[in-house]
């Protein structure tokens, strides 16, 4: 009982299949888009293109690790979150693949959303038994800073958000800024860990929602002052530690002792991670491979609906 994901993100191209028997990931291929030194990101019609190009080559490598002839179901991400209205172009490539996929061998098809597959990728590696319990999840990235409350499958209700920049957003353009290639969070962390220095950080969190615009002002006053592009990382990151942890605790007042899972990709932080882990206990971050863009939770989802449903 195996499942095909895809998933074509602003950032990533993926694929995946995952054994539904054993719950676990098969193989994985992934292929991040490519977007010119100080740029923040691609045009969608840009990022369409190369999904296109690259969907075919990364199929090709999952089959030589892989008998596709053995996939009994296919998933795939199209559209970022499950709500009216959400849509990117570049999801239209995805979607594409896997309905050709699915017709050509008479599979079902599951479509799914961006966002649910981040959070079930971040499930299946904190710990799989969060599927059949309500959860809450912080799912941050480049196009979502959101405080989620997950009750099964397609239950996803926001509970609080940015209302301005995402925190994605903000970490990339400090990065690029710095002359770091886009996406920059993996670089933008590394350049933190080098400052040893404690950060006092003062956020912009009302209940559950938060504001980020000021962040990037922040960081490119404290780089006019002579402050270290490491220095400036460890701020940056520490402030959006401090306003997930702020925006998690107002949530728990309502919902208290529901277990925390953190997703997406600025959550694989090395800086953040331990921040809100010490005033956090208890709290599940998960490797960077179930973190960032990838087609694991869009597979998931898809054995989850076609063999456990």
């Amino acid at each position: 009982m195996y499942t095909l994901g895809i998933d074509t993100s602003n950032y990533a191209t993926s694929l995946a299949v995952f054994d539904a028997s054993a719950k676990e990931v098969v193989c994985d291929k992934k292929q991040f888009l490519p977007v010119k030194p100080g740029q923040l990101g691609l045009r969608q019609s840009d990022a369409l293109f190369h999904h296109t190009v690259a969907l075919p080559t990364l199929l090709q490598e999952l089959g030589r690790e892989f008998d596709l002839t053995k996939i009994g179901a296919v998933g795939v991400s199209t559209r970022p979150r499950a709500v009216e209205g959400s849509y990117m172009p570049c999801f239209l490539a995805g979607q594409s693949a896997a309905t050709a996929f699915a017709a050509a061998r008479n599979l079902p098809l599951v479509q799914t959303s961006h966002q649910q597959g981040h959070i079930a990728a971040a499930l299946l590696a904190a710990n799989p038994e969060l599927f059949h319990q309500p959860v809450l999840v912080f799912h941050v990235s480049g196009g979502t800073t959101d405080l989620l409350l997950r009750d099964g499958l397609e239950q996803i209700r926001c509970l609080g958000t940015s209302n301005d920049l995402y925190a994605g957003q903000a970490v990339d353009r400090v990065g690029v800024s710095m002359g770091f290639g886009f996406p920059a969070g993996v670089m933008v962390s590394q350049m933190a860990q080098q400052c040893q220095e404690e950060m006092r950080v003062k956020v912009s969190v009302k209940g559950t929602n938060c504001n980020l615009s000021g962040l990037e002002n922040q960081c490119n006053k404290l780089r006019a002052q002579g402050k270290s592009d490491a220095y400036v990382c460890k701020y940056c990151l520490t402030f959006i530690a401090e306003t997930a942890l702020k925006m998690v605790q107002a949530a728990q007042v309502q919902y208290p002792g529901l277990p925390v899972v953190f997703a997406g990709g600025v959550m694989s932080s090395d800086i953040i991670r331990p921040y809100i882990k010490k005033r956090l206990p208890g709290s599940y971050f998960v490797p960077g491979k179930f973190s960032s863009d990838n087609a694991i939770g869009v597979s998931c989802i898809a054995a989850q609906e076609v063999y456990c449903g």
